[in-house]
């Protein structure tokens, strides 16, 4: 009997529509709330999709089944640089490319029949969504958590604007071809870094409950380190050099300091000496890098500054240098350099013939330093009344030692870096700040939420963000004195969107507040989250911070988002027909199920 799929599937489709059959019951108790990643609204739906709704759309029903309560809602990530990019390549308006491809990819996802609760839908890029992204970025601005510093960004020179890591393009722009330099703006910043111990402390809770890999790339982006924070005077100068090390056991070897090139220390060390040229031809050859670019050193290179720093504990002159493998932006941007015990240090004094001085030996093995660094932990030599200590108790003492003489101080330090929002692009929930000549930075009034995006915009990729061309988007009054005031035009990061979404997935409608507290503390923590091991760091990360902030204003009981965590991996090669692989295995459609599993295992193995 042929099974005929769209009289029969619609028929049951339509039903199930009519009678809202997936409909969300608001009730006490035994409840289970299943939840996919949701998607980007690109267009159409594609099968690493499928796969990932699929196996929630199983689990839900399962759930269902089995007596529970169950939330299972669905929504589009909607903002974003791809709707932007459509705009300026075919002159569609972001919204209209946006919302057009949201109906399409609704309709194929109830054509497949996936449980979901249509009536709690979200999408981010509707006002009455980002208004709450607004809200609680003033929130986080009462808190201190909001703030604005300057950031280091790709530029392009003869468009005038910011370009993500892929619009560039061999260091190009990938508009124009012109040459991308870095350049600092002012951005805002969340402060991510307060939560740090909480967030990798709060991993515990989840082990078990989460792929371990994915705790572990948790763990290493956190990155927490102890160590000690030292002072390094300049020579002849009132001027000292701060540096975090994890290795203060190692600070009699150290022949010279590292500076990023983009620290502005560099060129005030280097102004009144014949080395000015040369190091400040170096720093503008870094500075017009991409940020990408900037990220990845294959070969190391420096300029030494005509300077020397003075090591604390042995009073040695240390010539400074300019190095392109110390970062601006991470730690303090100045690193002290030791050579036979780190392998970065190591290649530099090698390239620049710098001493390399062994104050580390291994315990029970022998080691080549003409060859390469010894890292790891040892018996220190060479370090004065130190020597013959084992690493571990040197850190304690050395450590103590500076403090006591005041030269230094036990530090405990992170790898995480606080998170810029600022995007320069109109695609995204605008920034509730309003600069005043004489008020300064005001926030937006919540009784004046959202700040709604213009519709007439126009999109050149050139000259910046298109919001700065609005007159009046920019030109407004001041909330506190009443007089011209200008609109930040940056708009919010859209990993912003979906840091809190599965929040307002429990009370999508609520025009009060992003959400009730107590509809939230009914259905949350996610009992199940489900979706791709990409997202493993950022958008959990983010995730997680925001509930822990939220948490702590108030608005959610719990710590943690998601109880549990599934990666479903991910489609990466084309589906072929069963006939294609039978046809591939050599075999006809008579075979045993036993018989093609064996043919097909044979034929893996052997690729």
């Amino acid at each position: 009997m042929e099974y005929n799929f769209q009289e029969i599937e619609n028929s049951f489709l339509k039903e199930w529509e009519k009678n809202k059959i997936f409909k969300t019951k608001e009730e006490e108790g035994n409840k289970y709330y299943v939840l996919e990643m949701f998607p980007y609204p690109s267009g159409k739906i594609h099968m690493g999709h499928v796969r990932n709704y699929a196996i929630g759309d199983v689990v839900n029903r399962y759930y269902r089944m089995a007596g529970k309560n169950t939330l299972h809602p669905m929504g589009w990530d909607a903002f974003g640089m791809p709707a932007e990019n459509a705009a300026i390549k075919h002159g569609v308006h972001p919204a209209k490319w946006t919302y057009e491809n949201i109906d399409y990819m609704r309709q194929q996802l109830k054509r497949l029949g996936f449980s979901y609760d249509w009536d709690r839908e979200v999408t981010t890029c509707n006002p009455e969504y980002y208004k709450w992204n607004q809200w609680i970025f003033l929130k986080m601005f009462e808190k201190g958590i909001a703030y604005r510093k300057s950031a280091i960004v790709n530029w392009c020179p003869h468009d005038l604007t910011v370009l993500a890591n892929e619009q560039v393009i061999e260091g190009k722009c990938w508009r124009c071809g012109t040459p991308v330099v870095q350049k600092e703006i002012p951005s805002w910043y969340l402060k991510i870094t307060d939560y740090a111990e909480r967030l990798l402390e709060d991993l515990e809770k989840l082990k078990g409950k989460w792929p371990l890999q994915v705790l572990i790339m948790q763990e290493n982006w956190i990155g927490k380190s102890e160590g000690a924070t030292i002072k390094f005077p300049v020579k002849d100068s009132s001027d000292y050099i701060e540096v975090f090390t994890t290795r203060p056991d190692t600070i009699f070897g150290v022949t010279f300091m590292a500076l990023a090139p983009e620290n502005p220390l560099v060129l005030d060390l280097a102004k009144d000496t014949p080395y000015f040229e040369e190091v400040k031809a170096f720093v503008d050859k870094i500075k017009a890098m991409s940020t990408k670019e900037r990220g990845i050193v294959e070969e190391k290179e420096g300029v030494f500054t005509g300077k020397y720093a003075i090591n604390p504990l042995t009073n040695e002159e240390i010539p400074i240098y300019a190095a392109n493998y110390i970062l601006w932006g991470y730690g303090t941007g100045a690193i002290m350099a030791v050579p036979a015990h780190d392998e970065r240090d190591f290649e530099f004094a090698k390239k620049y013939n710098l001493p390399i001085k062994v104050v580390v030996q291994p315990k029970d093995k022998e080691w080549d330093f003409e060859k390469s660094a010894y890292e790891e932990e040892g018996i220190l030599v060479n370090s004065g009344e130190f020597s013959g200590l084992e690493s571990s108790k040197a850190k304690q003492e050395i450590t103590k030692y500076l403090e006591e003489k005041g030269l230094g101080r036990k530090t405990i330090n992170y790898k995480l870096r606080d998170w810029n929002i600022s995007r320069q692009r109109y695609w995204g929930t605008p920034i509730p700040i309003i600069y005043c000549d004489d008020c300064g930075i005001v926030p937006v009034p919540e009784e004046d939420l959202p700040v709604v995006l213009p519709q007439d915009v126009e999109f050149t990729g050139v000259g910046g963000s298109p919001l700065s061309k609005v007159e009046e988007f920019v030109n407004t009054t001041c909330p506190k004195c009443g007089k011209p005031a200008k609109r930040e035009t940056d708009t919010m990061d859209t990993f912003v969107d979906s840091s809190w979404y599965f929040l307002r997935y429990c009370d999508p409608k609520n025009d009060k507040l992003p959400f009730d507290k107590e509809k939230v503390d009914y259905w949350m923590p996610v009992d199940i989250y489900i979706g791709g091991i990409e997202h493993a760091v950022l958008h959990l990360l983010y995730s997680r911070f925001f509930t822990k902030f939220l948490k702590d204003i108030g608005l959610v009981s719990v710590d943690e988002p998601f109880e549990r965590l599934l990666t479903q991996g991910m489609v990466l090669k084309k589906w072929i027909s069963i006939g294609k692989l039978l046809e591939i295995l050599g075999v006809d459609e008579n075979i045993s199920v036993d018989e093609f599993k064996e043919k097909l295992e044979e034929f893996v193995s052997k690729r």
